[in-house]
């Protein structure tokens, strides 16, 4: 998978603009990567529903969970669904709005350094095997092309906003991730600094 930069979107990858990012801080690069996890409405995989949140669109009245996080207005660069398709919303040139109040290595506002990419899942559930070699070969391929993020800063939401966030949870399976990064040629330095 390539890299169009500087613009920042990801080749042969399904498009879905968000209007959810802002321009990062000037001088400011990718030097995390963020993990997430997503399913709506929770526990439920498929559907339009991550979509429509992502692009302001979600219908209250089609889940009585949809009623509490209508109004929110979130992104993240990309969503990697759990048969393994890629959705991008947010050019990685851009912060997404995925990360909230959050800190890594002493350093807040991580939305401004990071790239978030969202698996499709929920935390108590084991994430599908189809996810850990596209998410792998995605790092691989950011590491290359954010010199940044060569050092192989990975975090789980979690990791960052302790006490507020959980994803992606125990489901997630820290170590298989590494294998699969190595495989394709990336690095993982997995170190929870908060």
């Amino acid at each position: 998978m390539s890299i169009d930069l500087p613009v920042g979107w990801l080749s042969e990858t399904r498009r879905l603009p968000s209007p959810n990012c802002d321009p990062r801080p000037a001088g400011c690069e990718p030097e995390l990567i963020v993990i997430h996890g997503i399913s709506l409405p929770p526990g439920r995989y498929g559907g339009p529903w991550i979509d429509r949140l992502f692009s302001n669109t979600l219908p209250a009245d089609a889940d009585p969970y949809f009623v509490t996080i209508q109004d929110l207005r979130v992104s993240s660069h990309v969503l990697i669904a759990r048969d393994g398709a890629m959705t991008q919303y947010v050019p990685f040139s851009m912060r997404a709005w995925h990360a909230g109040a959050s800190n890594w290595c002493g350093r807040e506002a991580c939305n401004d350094y990071s790239i978030g990419i969202e698996l499709e899942g929920a935390d108590e559930e084991p994430y599908d095997d189809r996810q850990y070699p596209v998410l792998a070969a995605l790092i691989a391929s950011l590491q290359l092309a954010y010199p940044a993020l060569a050092m192989g800063a990975v975090a789980g939401h979690s990791d960052i906003a302790p006490g507020r966030k959980t994803d992606p949870g125990p489901g997630f399976d820290w170590r298989r991730l590494e294998r699969w990064v190595s495989v394709a040629g990336g690095r993982l330095a997995r170190e929870v600094h908060s």
